[in-house]
C-alpha cells in the first residue's frame, strides 16, 4: 500500500510539472507572438472602428479608421479625411486587441510618399498641420510635387483655387515635420 501511495504522489508531481511546463511554454509563445506584432498590423485590426489619435504636437483627432498603411493611416471625420504619419503620433486610444497582417506585397511597399503623390495628382485642396509647432501652425494649399522625403505645397488663401496667379507662396515640408494632412471638402476644413 505504501508503494502505491508513493507512486501516485510521484505521478501527481510529474503531471503538475508537465502542466506548469506547458503553461510556461504557452505564456512564452504568447509573449513572443505579441513582440512580433507591428503597429500597422495592430491598426489594420481596428479598421472600421472609431479611434482617437493624440498627436505629439498636442491636438487630438478622432474618427473612423479607414486605412492603415506602412507609414501612415487615414481616419474619416464628419466632413473630411485626415492622413496622419505614424511618426507624428504620441499615442492612440480605442484600438482593438486584434492584429491583421497586410497580405499584399505591393501595399506593404506603399509609403507616405505614395499617398502624397496621389493627393498631388488629384490636385486636392489640403490643410497641413506642422508637427512640433503650436496647433495653429497650419498651411492651406495644393501639393505641387513630392520628393523622397519632402513635398512642395502651393500655399493658397482659404477658399482660393490653385492657380498660378493665386499662389501666395510655396512651402517645402519635410516628411518629418508633417503632423497631419486634412482634406478639404465643400470649402471646409
Amino acid at each position: 500500500m505504501r508503494w502505491n501511495a508513493l507512486f501516485q504522489d510521484l505521478e501527481m508531481q510529474l503531471a503538475e510539472a508537465g502542466v506548469l511546463s506547458l503553461e510556461s511554454n504557452i505564456a512564452e509563445r504568447s509573449r513572443a507572438d505579441a513582440a512580433a506584432i507591428a503597429l500597422d498590423d495592430r491598426l489594420r485590426g481596428s479598421l472600421g472602428c472609431r479611434i482617437g489619435i493624440h498627436l505629439s504636437m498636442g491636438p487630438v483627432l478622432a474618427g473612423t479608421l479607414s486605412h492603415a498603411g506602412s507609414e501612415s493611416l487615414v481616419i474619416d471625420e464628419a466632413a473630411h479625411q485626415v492622413l496622419v504619419p505614424y511618426a507624428a503620433v504620441a499615442h492612440y486610444t480605442g484600438l482593438g486587441r486584434f492584429a491583421v497582417g497586410e497580405a499584399s506585397p505591393v501595399r506593404r511597399r506603399l509609403g507616405l510618399a505614395s499617398a502624397l503623390r496621389g493627393l498631388a495628382r488629384d490636385r486636392a485642396e489640403l490643410t497641413v498641420l506642422i508637427a512640433g509647432r503650436s496647433p495653429d501652425m497650419q498651411l492651406s494649399g495644393v501639393i505641387d510635387r513630392v520628393g523622397r522625403d519632402f513635398f512642395d505645397l502651393a500655399v493658397t488663401l482659404p477658399g482660393e483655387a490653385r492657380r498660378a496667379g493665386r499662389v501666395a507662396d510655396v512651402a517645402t515640408v519635410p516628411f518629418r515635420a508633417l503632423g497631419a494632412l486634412r482634406s478639404r471638402r465643400g470649402g471646409e476644413l
